[in-house]
């Protein structure tokens, strides 16, 4: 695995090291021991998969609070994802500001985003699919959100957002 940083605190962008041969290749996305000596979480509990079928869906931006604050590692497998991601730990010293990474499935590339990120993505084609593994379970009471669109974070997005749910229309603005 090839471990590359990304811009905000303790997010890491992993390539595929392929071994492989003219039958295709093997390649490793997961090592708990080489996501230990990074200081990544090696916990995955919980394994989900969001599939969105129309080009321009958006889902997210949303978190886990206190005990229940989880890591994620995504892969998208289908179609391509624009991968938005928001530092909402108050005593990061990134905290408040976002990074964004195109996920295709044809490069392969995860994203690992540590405990504590706001997360949510936009389907760039249509039949989008991402897996993500989880480092908690989902717990409903512990869930929290912000507007994809909220002006103090001025995220900006490559298409315009098509589908959104009224929860994630719903979220409260960010404040520092």
């Amino acid at each position: 695995m090839i471990f590359n940083r990304g811009r905000l605190d303790g997010v890491w962008l992993l390539d595929l090291e392929k071994r492989g041969d003219d039958r295709g290749f093997f390649a490793r996305v997961f090592c708990a021991a080489e996501f230990e000596k990074h200081g990544m979480e090696t916990s995955f509990p919980q394994m989900n998969t969001n599939f969105s079928p129309k080009k321009g869906t958006l889902k997210g931006l949303h978190w886990q609070t206190g005990g229940h604050a989880e890591a994620k590692l995504v892969r998208c497998i289908a179609g391509c994802a624009y991968e938005m991601l928001v530092d909402m730990r108050p005593g990061s010293p990134t905290f408040g500001q976002s990074e964004h990474h195109v996920l295709d499935p044809s490069e392969r590339r995860l994203l690992y985003l540590p405990p504590g990120f706001a997360h949510g993505f936009l389907s760039l084609e249509d039949d989008t699919e991402i897996t993500y593994m989880v480092s908690q379970p989902y717990a409903p009471g512990a869930e929290r959100g912000v507007r994809f669109n909220d002006p103090g974070l001025g995220l900006e997005w490559p298409i315009p957002v098509a589908f959104v749910s009224d929860k994630d229309r719903g979220w409260p603005d960010f404040t520092r």
